[in-house]
């Protein structure tokens, strides 16, 4: 019977989230996702020619192998200590922890919100740097509230809501392999000098996180419900802009957020999203915040039932 609970995925889920609640990302010597970013640069270095078309073909294979690689170590794992539970439910909720990063959300969001209520646009545009991969060296204070709010925003559905889902439907290989592809994607999976070799990471990204941004979304809006938001502006606006960006994913939670809190969000040059409502000050970034930590809450008790239903129905 005690073996039977520990190897329970609903109280695996629920030591994830408390370690990673009350303890937070593991030393990088340890961390995973440390390892997955080094296997994409060693990948990378393999790469010897520049040529689009030997880009492309590698990067195909490097999408497909790192996250199979990632995913069926962690089943490995998994299988090899299941003779131990105890110690197999540790390394399972290590793993699982990995992939969920919302306590370092938090801590990113906080860290650009303080230097800018300290006056420190420096110290904020560094802190930026840590959320999302945007140039923030010309953004003004509004700017980086905006890029904040955005990246809180997106934040929310990839290392949140997305581990979460395949989780639920996956188990923990797939929740290790999305967070394979989503680091691919954020390493090499944009326009520029990886235009070819990320390509495929960067579809794959796309692809994988097609239900987990409208789930942001629609979490998002019941959040804005709960503490008591204007939810028909939210859902206009997720209604209006949510495809004006260029991933057809990161407009969704974005423009939801954009709309429950009354702001205009900008990239120059690519999109606006939301209506000039309210102010972009520091106060913005904790009301996103707040908005994040309840519609994670939802996200987390929708992934409970899931998994209560599936051990109901044994599957």
């Amino acid at each position: 019977m005690r073996e039977t609970i520990v190897q329970s995925d609903l109280v695996l889920l629920g030591g994830a989230m408390i370690v990673d609640w009350v303890l937070g990302e593991p030393p990088r010597l340890l961390h995973p996702v440390v390892w997955m970013g080094r296997s994409v640069k060693a990948a990378e270095r393999c790469v010897r020619s520049r040529a689009p078309g030997v880009e492309l073909a590698a990067g195909t294979v490097i999408a497909l192998a790192l996250p199979c690689a990632f995913a069926g170590g962690a089943a490995i794992v998994q299988r090899t200590l299941a003779r131990w539970p105890f110690v197999a439910f540790v390394a399972a909720v290590w793993m699982l922890k990995s992939t969920i990063a919302l306590r370092a959300l938090g801590t990113a969001a906080r860290d650009v919100r303080d230097a800018l209520r300290g006056g420190d646009l420096r110290a904020a545009r560094r802190g930026l740097g840590s959320l999302c991969s945007r140039d923030a060296s010309g953004l003004d204070e509004a700017g980086l509230v905006a890029g904040a709010v955005e990246s809180v925003a997106e934040n929310a559905s990839d290392s949140v809501v997305a581990p979460l889902f395949y989780f639920a439907f996956v188990g923990l290989p797939g929740a290790a392999f999305y967070r394979m592809v989503n680091t691919l994607d954020a390493m090499i999976g944009y326009h520029g000098r990886y235009e070819y070799l990320g390509k495929a990471a960067a579809r794959l990204d796309d692809l994988l996180n097609v239900v987990p941004a409208r789930l942001t979304a629609a979490f998002l809006l019941a959040a804005g419900a709960v503490l008591g938001h204007d939810v028909r502006r939210g859902w206009r606006v997720l209604r209006r802009d949510g495809g004006k960006t260029e991933s057809p994913n990161a407009g969704r939670p974005m423009a939801t957020m954009a709309g429950l809190l009354g702001v205009e969000l900008e990239k120059q040059g690519h999109y606006r999203l939301g209506d000039r409502v309210e102010p972009l000050d520091a106060k913005k970034i904790d009301g996103a915040w707040r908005l994040v930590v309840v519609a994670s809450g939802l996200a987390l008790a929708a992934t409970f039932a899931v998994l209560a239903l599936k051990d109901h129905h044994g599957v």
